[in-house]
């Protein structure tokens, strides 16, 4: 057997993705860049890179609808009256248009919450009660569920890398296929973040139970799509004996892709129906899925796979070496 009948000359592959990588690290790196600035501001302004809700943070959430014109700091100044000076306040729109002010502050008593509540009613525009609600969370509660999530999302993520080395386990370096799955779940759920933290800034869009849910339904999805494109390069590591391990990847990514697309794009236009023509109650929710589902098709086929091309190929030490190469000259 021949050398050109071992390897395939590049033309037999029609898109060369992979040689590309470096682009699509650097579109990752420029949406994540911008979704670390959201959560830097969002740290100074709100204290928290994504704002939380009670659920999370721990203590008292208004919700009220005035039936008259209602001004911020008419709001502020009966809280400040009652010892809250620097409550979280924020102008809402529901689903049909009514404007909701949202008023955060720390834990408060019932029969408190009804004494401002009054005062609100009389100084600053009477209030529609059946639409203004009053939500509480002690900080202990928030902080147990701040680490049930956060432990929830660590357990996936170790049973996930542990199922990709034991199902590759025939594959020469398994586990790097394990940790480029978690480097892709690990960018969509910054993507995630990214996006509600600047949804937080724009629309005071805050961190609830629905948003853990959505994430780990975007982890689902993501691990999916990337199995997938890994099954295949494992079929075809023995099949291409001789060529070049990229070009292998390359071929695996192009079969593969079709199934991919059509997969995920039937949910987003699940979820785009729901998201235009929705209750406002799951818009949120909705909305992180969609993000979080267009991030993991993209990191499935251009984040992952080229991180594991870039690794096998020893590019990860060439770039460690330079940059002690830059600081033993500088």
């Amino acid at each position: 057997m021949t050398k050109s009948q071992l390897v395939v000359p590049r033309r037999d592959i029609m898109f060369d993705i992979v040689g590309k990588r470096r682009w699509y690290f650097l579109i990752s790196a420029c949406v994540i860049g911008l979704g670390i600035a959201a959560m830097i501001y969002s740290t100074v302004r709100f204290g928290t890179p994504v704002r939380l809700s009670v659920d999370f943070a721990g203590g008292s959430r208004f919700l009220l609808k005035f039936e008259g014109p209602a001004t911020e700091d008419a709001i502020r100044r009966v809280f400040a009256k009652h010892g809250f000076s620097n409550p979280i306040v924020n102008r809402l729109e529901d689903s049909q248009g009514n404007v909701l002010w949202q008023v955060r502050t720390k834990a408060i008593r019932p029969e408190e919450a009804e004494v401002i509540i009054d005062e609100l009613a009389e100084k600053v525009a009477p209030l529609d009660r059946g639409q203004s609600t009053l939500d509480s969370v002690s900080p202990a509660i928030g902080e147990e569920v701040t680490r049930a999530a956060t432990l929830a999302v660590a357990t996936a993520s170790v049973v996930i890398l542990g199922f990709i080395v034991v199902a590759f386990r025939r594959v020469p370096k398994a586990f790097r296929y394990g940790t480029c799955a978690i480097a892709s779940l690990i960018h969509d759920i910054l993507v995630a973040l990214s996006f509600f933290s600047i949804m937080g800034i724009l629309r005071g869009w805050e961190v609830d139970a629905l948003f853990l849910t959505a994430i780990l339904t975007v982890i689902g999805f993501s691990v999916q799509d990337t199995i997938v494109v890994f099954d295949r390069i494992r079929e075809n590591i023995p099949k291409r004996r001789g060529e070049p391990f990229e070009m292998i990847v390359n071929r695996s990514i192009l079969e593969t892709i079709h199934r991919s697309l059509a997969t995920q794009l039937n949910a987003m236009f699940v979820m785009i129906a729901i998201l235009l023509f929705g209750g406002g109650t799951v818009k949120q929710f909705v909305a992180t899925m969609l993000v979080g589902m267009l991030s993991g098709t993209y990191s499935s086929i251009f984040t992952a796979v080229p991180l594991l091309v870039v690794w096998e190929k020893g590019e990860i030490g060439q770039i460690f070496q330079r940059l002690r190469g830059r600081r033993a000259t500088a």
